[in-house]
């Protein structure tokens, strides 16, 4: 098959052929119609992850149909079309036993552990726990995206959240992630302030219904005074869906009494641990809280949205690429990431 490989961290990827993935044991390996070029992959690919051997596919984030199916596997067929979850979680531990696959303890992700789909073709493990159905009328392009930005956005807003109606939510990076969070957001009837340094990202969020703007570029020292004075005190909830020292502190700081703070974005080692308002936490009362994706077995709430038209995760595929243009991309992350969301076809053309 044809696939993005390096071969060194932060060094040009290229694509050639390499050996079609092999079923495992109640895996599957799927023909990928569609994969998102997200931050994370950049993340990987400068060596951030610990995880990754070389040479190494990246790609997490996918939606396509079932070419092979393994042994014990029970509910899938060839054919099926599919997305999965970016963490593959065994079904086995006691994170799962409690429901809470995305924080399982021998979890494997596409793209990180093993080979991912920026690719013809991806294997995919204990496939009866992680595969969701895509629904009839859901394009490969839209669906790849719910596996990681727009399913971890949802869970970010809606289950470690708790969003309400009629709460400010505060998001700081309207890449992806901070779009899909955007809307969300705005489909539970919250109002949103978004906050990044692009013009376009922050046009995409106005389309997307956020009540404000906010041009970090204009606060470099963060946005949280410009958040607290539009919202009258503060978000009840607020996001950093960039992952940078500068973008957690700001989040905590836009918060008002009693506010949740929602850590998305990944922080770079390199960029060492943020310095977090510890003071503010304690004496607003304010909750520090992770996410990390969402368990295939809690799309349905959020499908359910999709296919009524409250969300529309389609609008926020803003490019459609090759494989041979992915490399470059790839690259880009890092310096000029862009607004919205690119997706890479590995049928398409040059």
């Amino acid at each position: 098959m044809r696939a993005v490989v390096f071969e060194e961290f932060g060094q040009e990827a290229r694509v050639r052929e390499v050996p079609d993935p092999a079923t495992s044991a109640g895996g599957v390996v799927v023909r990928v119609e569609a994969t998102g070029l997200c931050r994370s992959d950049w993340h990987g690919w400068m060596g951030h992850d610990p995880g990754i051997t070389l040479p190494h596919v990246p790609g997490h984030e996918l939606a396509g149909v079932v070419e092979e199916v393994g042994s014990g596997v029970d509910n899938w067929r060839a054919g099926d079309r599919v997305t999965v979850p970016f963490v593959c979680a065994c079904g086995r531990c006691d994170a799962c036993a409690a429901g809470a696959q995305q924080v399982c303890e021998v979890q494997t992700q596409p793209g990180f552990t093993h080979w991912g789909s920026f690719a013809e073709y991806v294997a995919l493990d204990q496939a009866d726990v992680n595969l969701v159905a895509v629904p009839d009328g859901l394009s490969s392009a839209t669906a790849a995206g719910l596996g990681c930005r727009f399913a971890t956005a949802f869970r970010a807003v809606v289950g470690q959240g708790r969003v309400a109606p009629g709460e400010w939510v505060a998001v700081h990076g309207c890449g992806g992630v901070g779009l899909s969070a955007v809307m969300i957001a705005v489909a539970c009837g919250a109002q949103v302030v978004a906050v990044d340094v692009s013009r376009q990202a922050l046009e995409l969020a106005r389309a997307f219904g956020a009540t404000a703007c906010v041009d970090a570029s204009e606060h470099p020292a963060g946005a949280d005074e410009a958040v607290r004075e539009l919202t009258g005190g503060g978000a009840h909830l607020s996001l950093d869906a960039l992952g940078s020292p500068v973008t957690c502190a700001a989040s905590v700081r836009s918060l008002r009494w009693q506010g949740r703070h929602v850590q998305v974005g990944l922080l770079p080692p390199a960029a060492g641990d943020p310095v977090v308002p510890m003071a503010r936490v304690i004496g607003l009362e304010l909750e520090i809280l992770g996410s990390h994706g969402m368990a295939a077995h809690a799309y349905p709430p959020m499908m359910d949205m999709v296919r009524s038209g409250a969300l529309r995760p389609d609008l926020l595929v803003t490019s459609t690429i090759g494989l041979d243009a992915a490399p470059a991309a790839l690259a880009a992350m890092g310096t000029a990431p862009g607004a919205g969301v690119t997706v890479i076809e590995p049928a398409k053309e040059a």
